[in-house]
């Protein structure tokens, strides 16, 4: 029976078996099938995955030089284009589109010798904390089904956390790696803003976005990280002048952290009671074992949602403009009808209903009488929080907090209150808001059998310190072990 506990271990397995790449995917496509009612995969490349599989293996067997990701079994989401495949944002309005080009990221992968599996559902447009806003389904959390597995990126997270493959893509805007991957035990990584190309990457709010990373290991992530932030032209956003070797430095865990964490953050009313005392549990070992960790003021944390709302709305309302059902996607039947009304129709058909809200709430707040009460303000605590953080990064190299204030909740728990939902994005806003990298690790269980992690922080492009402070909670620190992978 094959089964998978890293990509060195899987490479490990495949030089010892000629048909090895062959055997993991028809492994994988059985497990899909078995659990294809958790809705993670809105389709599968079930013979084009088996056709690259035989490829891989006749290269190993002739001797041919192979990539870093040989034969790694790989999911992407709905909102990273991946040629000749369809690429719907889980959206009505792109339900038929199929992408005329690679995201730079899947190019990377498949430079590598990735083998790309299927693609993942999320919530539409990447807008959503739970995987209830997408236009096919939502998505089941795999250790509880009648519970949310957190989103946007809620079918890749699933994919990693009931072992449908080895890693998967997502992205994160505000949280929607690391909220999802706390809700199901799992890794998640936002790498830092400019240090993964954006390119082919269907766009909510340009400024937050950022491709993450599920995998059930730091190596794992470290690995698909040093691939996927390769230089690129197409991404002027992008620092081309980084691309580092993680590996080699991931095992220094020998190395005294100073570690910060928000006294507010900790002692905010929406924190779970549990988590509030395993995060200080975790605090005093870390004391324990001679890590300086200190609690400072955090004065701006109730702004930081109301912040991202006004800021990413207001993106999202310029970036889905682009939607009008004139050269792609979904369109309404003309007959006869005025451009405007053809516009209006097309759009209130073809999104969804969280996807409408903040389109009308980014378009409200960039009006002319709102602009400045809002939209600039915002930019305002934006500016604040970053000259905060390179503040605190002055003095420490990590920041911690809690990923989520609360574990999985049941489907449909908070559908009815989206500012509730909103509010629940209180501890992974911030990283987007700074552009600074941000993992959330899955350290404990609560009593109700759901998982719950914590969230680290480093200063902008400090990954291989982040891995290395990862490295170290996972293997000294953890106390929850995922009994759903199967692997």
């Amino acid at each position: 029976m094959f089964s998978f506990n890293s990509i060195e271990h899987y490479h490990d397995f495949l030089a010892k078996n000629p048909d090895g790449c062959s055997i993991a995917v028809n492994y994988y496509l059985s497990k899909i099938e078995e659990k294809k009612h958790l809705n993670s995969f809105l389709e599968v490349y079930s013979e084009e995955a088996l056709k690259k599989a035989k490829e891989l293996d006749k290269k190993r067997k002739d001797g041919q030089p192979i990539g870093k990701l040989h034969g790694v079994v790989i999911a992407l989401k709905d909102v990273i284009a991946y040629k000749g495949h369809r690429l719907a944002a889980s959206s009505k309005i792109l339900e038929n589109f199929k992408s005329v080009y690679n995201a730079s990221a899947v190019e990377r992968l498949l430079e590598e010798d990735a083998i790309i599996i299927g693609r993942n559902n999320c919530d539409e447009f990447a807008m959503g904390s739970t995987n209830e806003n997408s236009a096919f389904g939502n998505v089941m959390n795999a250790i509880d089904e009648t519970r949310v597995p957190g989103g946007s990126s809620g079918g890749s997270a699933v994919a990693v956390q009931a072992g449908l493959c080895m890693v998967s893509l997502g992205s994160d805007t505000g949280g929607s790696v690391r909220q999802p991957a706390d809700f199901c035990g799992i890794i998640g990584l936002k790498p830092t803003y400019g240090r993964v190309s954006r390119y082919g990457l269907i766009a909510y709010a340009s400024s937050f976005d950022q491709i993450g990373i599920f995998g059930n290991n730091i190596s794992d992530v470290a690995i698909i990280l040093e691939v996927i932030e390769k230089p690129d032209g197409f991404d002027s956003t992008l620092s081309n002048s980084l691309s580092e070797s993680y590996l080699p430095g991931i095992l220094n865990t020998n190395k005294k952290f100073r570690i910060a964490y928000f006294k507010e953050a900790f002692e905010h009313s929406s924190l779970d009671p549990q988590i509030k005392d395993a995060c200080y549990n975790l605090i005093s070992r870390l004391k324990v074992n001679g890590h300086i960790v200190e609690a400072i003021d955090f004065e701006l944390l109730d702004y930081i949602v109301p912040a991202y709302y006004v800021l990413s709305t207001a993106e999202a309302s310029s970036n889905l403009s682009r939607f009008d059902g004139v050269k792609y996607g979904y369109r309404t039947p003309a007959d006869e009808m005025e451009l405007s009304a053809f516009y209006k129709v097309t759009r209130s058909k073809g999104f969804g209903k969280e996807v409408k809200r903040r389109i009308l709430l980014g378009t409200f707040v960039l009006s002319a009488g709102y602009y400045d009460a809002y939209f600039t303000r915002a930019q305002k605590i934006r500016k604040l929080l970053i000259k905060k953080t390179e503040l605190i990064f002055s003095k420490f190299d990590i920041i911690l907090l809690p990923t989520s204030p609360s574990p999985a909740f049941k489907i449909g728990e908070k559908t009815s209150d989206p500012i509730a939902m909103y509010l629940a994005d209180i501890y992974t806003v911030y990283a987007n808001l700074a552009g600074i990298p941000a993992i959330s690790l899955p350290l404990f269980t609560h009593t109700n059998g759901m998982p719950f992690g914590i969230q680290a922080m480093t200063n902008r492009f400090k990954e291989l310190l982040l891995f290395q402070f990862s490295e170290l909670l996972i293997h000294h620190y953890k106390s929850f072990q995922n009994p759903t992978s199967g692997n």
